[in-house]
């Protein structure tokens, strides 16, 4: 008989998942039970300070109270009444959602993945009924070392072999250019795109942020081309770099805008794509949908995530805080440090090779009860809580300094 989670230790749930689920990741071997704006305990109740936020998906700390507040509310009410009805919350969630973003319309759905697919199917339709392209020769052009998500056809543009190799036949309609490099994108667009797809900062390739002027160039660029600029800003969106959004950093409004992660506070799974009117104005009835999309819990905790990025307290945080981050990794470097790169409260830090691999260094960071994750090679990520404080971040960058020296 299988023994009651609260019965079994850390090793006894970890070795239990290994016959029963995929093993499609590979997590650090820490079992959270309980957590609490930026720190987490685990099964014995050994606590560390969360250094990654669910990929930016816990931007606003583990169980923020106003959030957990607006989705106890919304449990004694109502929580799903799929789209074949309206519900009360929705028409709030996608009228501030709106105001926020400086766009005019909202379509719903529920992960990241899901609104970089629907995106696409925004930008093919909109080629076809507004910009005239002939039926099924629609392209996209996107960014090499991009990542907007697994599913099948989102792995057909991804140059990441981990995430493609196996999976083929791979969707066409994709042509990949170097990232930060507006004239290989000059030559890519044509009479037959639909969109250029970008993740203002690329963060799976390890914080990766363009030169100054690259974003701007990309919005005048399809401009004078007639095609969509779609910004992918499920990791960089919503506070994280110290504006609402981190195209705001070179004043640039985008068509179409991808958000996720953080969007549902860490609560439940909402994403969002949001729009100009003659962009998704294309949808009709039936051509797309969402179960779950758009659900009142969903709009709910949505809701509640935007007033709290209404009152600017977080974007202020993460731009005053990422000071302090970015001051104390340049200390760093030459010790153990070889280089980062930062935005806000978010970077990514490369390791130098001979001390360890990103793998290595994250698991000594959690040791010292600090939790990271890493990317490629020796680069690790940090993306704490908006909430975190100096002494946290500087307790943080403190374990850091200790690892790499021990190690060095």
């Amino acid at each position: 008989m299988t023994a009651p989670a609260h019965e079994r230790t850390s090793d006894d749930l970890i070795k239990a998942e290994e016959p029963v689920l995929a093993h499609n990741y590979h997590p650090l071997p820490v079992v959270v039970a309980r957590a609490e704006g930026t720190w987490v305990e685990d099964v014995e109740g050994r606590r560390y300070l969360d250094m990654l936020a669910g990929y930016s998906a816990l931007n606003f700390g583990h169980r923020h109270p106003a959030l957990i507040e607006a989705a106890h509310r919304q449990l004694d009410r109502l929580t799903l009444t799929s789209r074949a009805f309206h519900n009360d919350r929705l028409a709030e969630f996608a009228e501030r959602l709106a105001e926020l973003t400086g766009l005019d319309m909202v379509l719903p759905m529920n992960t990241g993945a899901e609104a970089v697919e629907s995106g696409i199917k925004v930008a093919r339709k909109w080629a076809y009924d507004v910009k005239g392209v002939p039926a099924d020769q629609a392209t996209i052009v996107v960014a090499a070392e991009n990542f907007h998500g697994r599913t099948t056809t989102i792995v057909s543009f991804s140059t990441d072999e981990t995430a493609r190799a196996g999976f083929g036949p791979f969707t066409p309609g994709f042509r990949i250019v170097p990232y930060n490099d507006l004239a290989a994108l000059e030559e890519a667009v044509d009479e037959t795109t639909a969109a250029v797809l970008l993740e203002p900062i690329q963060g799976e390739a390890g914080v990766v942020i363009p030169d100054e002027g690259y974003l701007a160039g990309v919005r005048e660029l399809t401009r004078r081309k007639g095609c969509l600029f779609i910004a992918d800003e499920i990791q960089s969106g919503l506070g994280r770099t110290g504006r609402t959004l981190a195209v705001e950093h070179e004043g640039v409004v985008p068509d179409v805008l991808l958000l996720g992660k953080a969007l549902g506070g860490g609560i439940v799974p909402v994403s969002a794509v949001v729009a100009r009117r003659e962009v998704l104005g294309v949808l009709h009835p039936g051509e797309h949908g969402s179960t779950f999309g758009g659900n009142p819990l969903a709009a709910a905790v949505g809701t509640a995530v935007v007033e709290l990025l209404e009152t600017g307290e977080f974007q202020r945080r993460a731009a005053e805080l990422g000071q302090v981050l970015h001051g104390g990794l340049a200390e760093l470097v030459g010790r153990g440090v070889t280089g980062f790169r930062a935005r806000g409260l978010w970077a990514g830090v490369d390791v130098d090779p001979a001390i360890g691999t990103g793998r290595e260094i994250s698991e000594r960071l959690m040791r010292e009860g600090v939790l990271v994750k890493d990317t490629h090679g020796s680069t690790i990520r940090l993306a704490p809580p908006l909430t975190i404080t100096a002494e946290e971040l500087g307790s943080a960058l403190g374990a850091l300094e200790k690892v790499l020296g021990a190690a060095g």
